[in-house]
């Protein structure tokens, strides 16, 4: 044996008594086989979750849904004593009274006035706590017997008084169809909560009806809120351990994740309770506190718990979070009913999360405090759709497409048609459409935004189908279908106004996805023989059903295409004729990226971000990577870029009119359908210094099957995540957030430039544009529309533009003439200030 092993065996044995019978029945067979775990306690069985995962990694679907998905990812709040109040209902036709809803007895039901001349929508009906708690959601459960009533749109507010609601916290649109659906907003304490109901999910009259309402608590992850930082913070405990090990308090606040705080286990065992508080030696405003279990092993993870705050380290008040955290190894927040001013934050924990002993230990804690949106920018209200947002793209006219599969929730096979909503950025309404008349069930797909401004979509369920939206006049159409069924594969628009795929073995018959070309004057496919697949290939350790997914392709004049990852090798790839594809060096000392991304932030200069060297069940990384294109040689240079502060697999990445890049999301060990390990902090790179800050922390984890774009008024746009049916991490939502460079020192918006003429709907590459603008404008910038899924977008693109000022509040305008750097395709045209700050856009095509 190893002397290492034997150490963690000893100190097993030391930490755990009841170990020892493991360890001697272990012997008796060999001791190799379970020492390969460097295991703290007893080795854990495996858990209820472990038959499903394998099953969904040797599924040729990737998206089966783990067995433990059902597992929430809040807790239910207790409804004792709880009264439910509306703005009308039902007593002479029927009991229909807004009690129902709390009875749990899903066959009575809370009716709004139908007899009569009914109550006309919109409806309310507000749940009163009778006490303060953290809220994450409202679950609704539709009536069973039957549809009049379902909620459509719908908004929620929450008030600590039942008399101040300020603004809804969430607004969207539901499916109209009787499952339970689940409303997540931003955490934060409330008594009341109140659901509004605008309109009849079928339309089938002025009625809104409810089974049950639930709400849900807080669900382990922070809402807008910033770490604080921790320097000259200490920590003490009620006790440690420092003879068996270095367990001391200390170790939860140096950075290093191996290192723990443990109670006293040698000899005699400290009982629970224990507790540990971090003195910050300064008072700061404090929102939640983050606690991270150890990542050796499960002794000693936090189960129940209360946290208390004090401004003298001697007088404690009464618990601003409690609450029992579940036992695995993922990073868990406390919310506070209440931002406190606090110099202390004491944690206490008075059961283990697995009752394996009396035990207490943390690998790390930290401090949030409330987000300040001149720094950290800030979130909108949560947005629901009747669908999961797996797919999106920026329309003009300020809308949002969004689609999923088959069903708003889940896939499965290739049932010829796809679940379509479109959000009016301007509104926030969001309207579903099943779309039937091209024969194509459009998830897991290709996309490519056409020179003329319509949205190509290729291949996924339906593998071999291409499907055209068209958003001047609302339709769908079919193109003629690709010569190699794919799902999963990469496209771009070419310089020619072509579109070019490649691999996609997701989907389709089994074999090399070589490259095609569709051509918008014949809408027919044409193979290209010399560029195959294999050349653009990860490592991963399934093959190509892996390998040759999400590739990152950027176009560039000529029709050639960089595909620049997430290979660690990037590759040249010309269309014309046969095609070819020829290397182009690696890029630099990056390892496979797959499920990482890529964004082109200038002229021939793109950022790459995150990834894990396997599409799954590998640790992601935290590394960047610019990579610049000599336009004249074509030589393509890689280099390392400061590193990201959070490792992000399944993320999404946004170019900003400033060239910044934003990054939402992800998961620091890439799980499908998994919210463990999720990301919530979103973070700005900056090319002037290559260095990464963090911004205001989500409310929703964003991972698989998450998108995030670049919307016309410089916002984002973040949604998504799951598609896994009737699991806990379907994510049918998204938020807008506000970027750093539109707020002022005090929240408000700031003064921005405005575009007020000259932007002409279309324009040659090349042109001169003479644009009146008012404010302080000090450059202009294009932004191609562009459309995401998987966590690529290889529609991303900005390009800073030359420009004079004319006088008068005008400014002439050039747009460069060569197509490879403004690809054929609708754009936004943004003017900004000399901090950075975007006007609105204008939408232009430029052809």
């Amino acid at each position: 044996m190893q002397p290492r092993r034997i150490r963690a065996l000893a100190r097993a044995l030391r930490r755990s008594p009841l170990l020892i019978a493991f360890a001697l029945g272990s012997l008796l067979v060999g001791l190799t086989p379970w020492l390969g775990v460097a295991s703290t306690g007893p080795r854990p069985a495996p858990l209820p979750g472990a038959a499903g995962r394998q099953a969904a990694q040797q599924s040729p679907h990737h998206g089966v849904a783990p067995a433990n998905a059902m597992e929430p990812t809040a807790p239910v709040l207790d409804r004792t004593g709880w009264t439910a109040t509306a703005s009308d209902e039902e007593t002479t036709g029927e009991n229909g009274r807004a009690a129902n809803v709390l009875d749990g007895n899903a066959a009575t039901i809370w009716h709004s006035k139908w007899t009569g001349t009914p109550a006309p929508l919109p409806h309310t009906i507000t749940l009163d706590m009778h006490r303060t708690a953290v809220v994450s959601a409202l679950v609704y459960q539709p009536r069973t017997g039957g549809a009049n009533g379902r909620v459509g749109e719908y908004s929620i507010s929450v008030s600590a008084d039942g008399q101040n609601w300020g603004g809804p916290v969430a607004t969207g649109t539901l499916a109209d169809d009787a499952s339970a659906k689940t409303l997540g907003f931003a955490p934060q304490g409330a008594r009341f909560v109140r659901l509004t109901a605008s309109t009849e999910a079928g339309n089938r009259g002025p009625w809104t009806s409810a089974a049950e309402l639930n709400l849900l608590g807080d669900p382990g992850t922070p809402a807008a809120t910033v770490d604080l930082p921790r320097t000259g913070w200490t920590a003490t405990a009620s006790d440690e351990e420092s003879t068996g090990e270095n367990g001391r308090a200390a170790n939860v606040l140096d950075g290093d994740s191996a290192t723990i705080w443990h109670s006293r286990w040698s000899g005699t065992p400290a009982p629970l309770p224990h507790s540990i508080t971090v003195d910050m030696h300064r008072t700061a405003a404090v929102s939640a506190l983050v606690y991270q279990p150890r990542n050796d092993g499960p002794n000693g993870r936090a189960g129940a718990y209360t946290v208390t705050t004090s401004t003298d380290g001697t007088t404690f008040g009464a618990p601003v979070a409690a609450g029992t955290w579940r036992d695995d190894d993922t990073v868990k927040t406390a919310t506070f009913t209440r931002t406190e001013n606090a110099r202390y934050v004491r944690l206490t924990v008075t059961g283990e999360a697995g009752n394996r002993g009396p035990w207490t230990s943390a690998a790390e804690i930290r401090l949030s405090g409330p987000a300040d949106p001149a720094a950290h920018g800030a979130w909108d209200r949560i947005t629901g759709f009747p669908l999961v947002p797996v797919a999106t793209a920026v329309l003009p006219g300020d809308k949002l497409l969004a689609w999923s599969a088959y069903a708003v929730d889940r896939f499965g096979g290739s049932n010829g048609y796809t679940q379509t909503a479109i959000l009016d950025l301007k509104t926030g309404k969001v309207t579903q459409r099943r779309i039937d008349n091209t024969g194509h069930d459009m998830f897991c797909p290709g996309i490519a935004m056409l020179a003329d401004g319509r949205v190509l979509v290729t291949g996924g369920s339906n593998a071999e189908k291409a499907s055209i939206y068209d958003p001047a006049n609302d339709t769908w159409s079919a193109t003629t279908a690709m010569n190699i069924a794919r799902g999963y594969q990469a496209m771009t628009l070419l310089s020619t106004g072509e579109a070019f795929v490649l691999g996609g073995s997701w989907s389709g018959t089994t074999g090399d996805k070589a490259g095609e070309v569709w051509s918008p004057d014949t809408r027919t496919w044409r193979k290209l023989p010399g560029v195959p697949a294999g050349p653009a290939l990860t490592a991963d350790p399934r093959g190509a059903y892996r390998a040759d997914n999400h590739m990152w392709l950027h176009a560039t004049s000529g029709g050639k295409v960089l595909q620049l990852g997430p290979s660690k090798q990037m590759n040249w790839i010309t269309t014309g004729g046969n095609g070819s594809i020829t290397p182009a060096g690696s890029r630099a000392d990056s390892q496979d990226a797959m499920t990482g991304n890529a964004v082109a932030y200038d002229i021939g200069k793109l950022l790459t971000l995150g990834g894990s060297p396997a599409y799954e069940n590998t640790p992601a990384t935290r590394r960047a990577y610019t990579v610049s294109i000599d336009g004249g040689s074509g030589q393509v240079q890689a280099a390392r870029t400061g590193d990201m502060g959070y490792a992000r697999a399944f993320g999404n990445s946004v170019v900003l009119p400033d060239g910044k890049v934003a990054v939402f999301g992800g998961q620091a060990y890439p799980v499908p359908f998994s919210d463990a390990t999720s990301v919530l902090t979103p973070e700005l790179w900056d090319p002037a210094t290559g260095t990464f800050t963090p911004l205001a922390s989500m409310a929703v984890p964003r991972n698989y099957h998450s998108v995030a774009n670049l919307l016309p008024d410089g916002r984002i746009f973040s949604g998504g995540g799951g598609l896994c049916g009737d699991c806990a991490t379907n994510h049918a939502d998204g938020a807008v957030f506000t970027p750093p460079y539109l707020l002022g020192a005090d929240g408000s918006p700031k003064p921005r430039p405005a575009i007020t003429g000259g932007v002409p709907p279309r324009a040659a590459a090349g042109a001169s544009l003479t644009v009146s603008a008012e404010g302080q404008v000090a450059s202009f910038v294009l932004m191609r529309a562009a459309a995401a899924t998987h966590s690529t977008d290889n529609d991303q693109r900005r390009v800073p533009l030359v420009s004079t000022a004319a006088g008068n509040g005008t400014y002439t305008v050039s747009v460069p003439a060569d197509k490879g750097v403004v690809l054929p395709g609708t754009y936004m045209l943004f003017a900004l200030d000399a901090q950075g700050v975007p006007s609105t856009a204008k939408f232009i095509t430029v052809s």
